[in-house]
């Protein structure tokens, strides 16, 4: 009885320590920042966007999602009615190294490893800390 119950409770630690070591690095990537303050966390639910588009290009499988206000921009027919992405649209572009499809032999590639993520947004709203001058103005607000 008392080996079972240091195995259960060896399980019970180290069950811990891996959901705690999971909670820590998913809450690390949040902090991440690049210059002109684009921060990760503006990101949050970036995996359940909706699809742009899919593509291979550089060895490498990508997908383009896009946040709710980019896909109404969509269906509204920017850019094409001459209208801007407005304030706020969103885009974050996923990277795979591709994979042979174990299960089926001779099938298409499939995607791997995740190589990376681009992340892009309209925002040319003023910047309250250098007072007048707009986010992202030198390149028409995206950032």
């Amino acid at each position: 009885m008392r080996k079972s119950m240091l195995i259960s409770l060896g399980i019970s630690a180290s069950l811990s320590v891996l959901a705690a070591g999971v909670a820590i690095s998913a809450q690390d990537r949040y902090t991440l920042e690049v210059p002109n303050g684009l921060a990760f966390s503006e990101f949050r639910g970036y995996e359940d966007w909706s699809v742009i588009a899919i593509s291979e290009n550089g060895g490498k499988f990508a997908v383009i999602l896009g946040n709710p206000v980019m896909i109404a921009a969509y269906k509204e027919g920017v850019p094409d009615n001459g209208k801007p992405f407005p304030d706020g649209a969103k885009m974050a572009k996923i990277h795979w190294i591709p994979k042979k499809q174990e299960a089926y032999p001779g099938q298409p590639m499939v995607p791997g490893t995740q190589h990376d993520v681009d992340f892009m947004v309209k925002d040319s709203k003023r910047d309250f800390i250098v007072k007048d001058s707009k986010r992202f103005v030198d390149s028409g607000g995206w950032g």
